[in-house]
């Protein structure tokens, strides 16, 4: 399985502008810049896109551990809050925060939290960053 996106840059760093887009056609030249990565610009950016997709990724890895636990979830709701830090080596992703509540009817919190540590150790993004992953989960 292979998955493709495109990104295109014109100008310079600080000036230029960018356009992102997916052949699925959910990003078709969306803008991104400078100032929507490094400032607070409405808009989006690398990092925001890694942070859903660690979200989404995350969300459909619990449904599966639960799954797997012959629970199934009504609702999880994942947040993914990443970190971008400029060291010596210089910007780099330093840690993701997953805050997930979801309502699992029949679900004891031991067999929830252990569904929520195995999606986080085994979601794909989760595997690819090398970051500090944490994680705070909920029954909700």
């Amino acid at each position: 399985m292979q998955r493709k996106a495109s990104a295109e840059w014109k100008g310079n760093l600080k000036e230029g502008k960018g356009t992102v887009s997916s052949t699925s056609g959910v990003l078709t030249n969306t803008p991104y810049s400078f100032t929507t990565r490094f400032e607070n610009t409405a808009g989006t950016n690398p990092e925001e896109l890694i942070a859903a997709a660690h979200a989404a990724c995350f969300s459909m890895a619990l449904s599966g551990q639960l799954g797997g636990a012959n629970l199934t979830p009504e609702s999880i709701r994942t947040t993914a809050t990443l970190t971008m830090e400029k060291l010596d080596a210089g910007w780099t992703i330093t840690a993701v925060h997953l805050d997930v509540v979801a309502k699992v009817p029949g679900a004891s919190t031991e067999a929830f939290n252990a569904a929520a540590q195995n999606a986080k150790a085994g979601c794909p993004v989760s595997k690819v960053l090398n970051a500090t992953i944490t994680l705070d989960a909920k029954l909700g």
